[in-house]
């Protein structure tokens, strides 16, 4: 029931698709990488690293969070399909070996992944390259809670999350993470749920990634896991509502709210930050010209990649609300 609830809160958020004005944003996208392609930028190179691209030509290695997988699959598709030049190759990892492939894989110029750079980092990067790295969120995501289809604990608050991770309450209950240690997931609970607290090791059960925490929560009744939303909230994907047929999204209790209810992470809850779960995605790149790399960036940034973050039913950071108009007019009569 919960999961019907969920589908039809996400479907009432979405606005009306404009063709024309996805059209007119396109044009004016394909207008920005023109121009910007024109500027000359043969003295400024990474070090140690030729350059073969542009913003609409050539190939990179990008490395991806796993759990944005799905999402980051539909941009690239999109860039590609608009710019028949480009190769995008992208890494699917844990947010620590992504940020690894950054700093030390010359090849690897972009990363997508939860934080941006801290500036101990920023600072090593500038001595490494030259320059300081660009990183800019682009959309904001949340950790869903899941259960099984058949459990009775669907309900929770941040307090009953935190002892459940500490082993202090629902000691028979076992926690699935997308693994242990380097994930962005794991990462995210212990800073915001634990405040730095340790994870009692002896509940967890640690799986390669997100698709697996699903499964494992399907055919375990006493089971919790935590997964990205865009990995589970799109009622228009038909593998994740054949999910939601075998698990339940929790509802977490929300202290912005009057009376504190429990919500689900819908994308209007995501956006006004009353689910409190929610995290951002970033990206980061090093590259001191207009490569493929900053194109890309660019395009999550603006309207296209921005409307296809609206669709996965993340939070664009971009805002699309419509404004209403008055025509003083009066229309002619028949």
């Amino acid at each position: 029931m919960v999961a019907l609830e969920f589908l039809e809160d996400t479907k009432k958020i979405i606005l009306e698709r404009d063709n024309m004005y996805i059209k007119i944003i396109c044009q004016q996208f394909i207008s920005f990488l023109l121009a910007a392609t024109l500027l000359q930028a043969c003295n400024q190179k990474i070090k140690g690293v030729a350059i073969t691209d542009t913003a609409i030509s050539g190939s990179i290695n990008i490395s991806v969070d796993e759990t944005f997988e799905p999402i980051i699959k539909e941009q690239i598709k999109m860039y590609e399909t608009s710019f028949p030049n480009t190769k995008i190759n992208a890494l699917y990892k844990t947010e620590s070996e992504c940020l690894k492939d950054f700093f030390n894989d010359s090849a690897t110029r972009l990363v997508i992944v939860t934080r941006g750079l801290t500036d101990a980092e920023d600072k090593y990067m500038r001595a490494k390259v030259g320059f300081n790295p660009g990183w800019q969120e682009v959309a904001t995501d949340a950790v869903a809670v899941v259960v099984n289809k058949k459990s009775v604990d669907s309900f929770f608050t941040l307090n009953d999350l935190r002892q459940t991770l500490q082993g202090k309450i629902n000691k028979n209950k076992i926690i699935v993470f997308d693994g242990l240690k380097q994930t962005s997931t794991v990462r995210f609970i212990q800073d915001s749920v634990l405040k730095g607290m340790p994870i009692d090791t002896s509940i967890v059960k640690a799986v390669k990634n997100s698709d697996e925490v699903l499964d494992y929560i399907a055919t375990h009744e006493n089971a919790i896991g935590f997964v990205g939303i865009n990995r589970i909230g799109n009622p228009e994907d038909y593998a994740q509502v054949e999910m939601l047929k075998r698990i339940k999204i929790s509802l977490i209790q929300c202290d912005l709210c009057q009376y504190k209810p429990f919500i689900l992470p819908t994308q209007q809850s995501i956006l006004n930050r009353r689910y409190p779960l929610v995290r951002g995605l970033h990206y980061i790149v090093k590259e001191n010209y207009k490569g493929l790399g900053n194109g890309f960036a660019t395009f999550l940034q603006y309207e296209r990649g921005q409307l296809i973050f609206k669709r996965a039913y993340l939070g664009p950071v971009m805002n699309f609300n419509v404004r209403n108009v008055n025509l003083n007019e009066k229309l002619p009569k028949d």
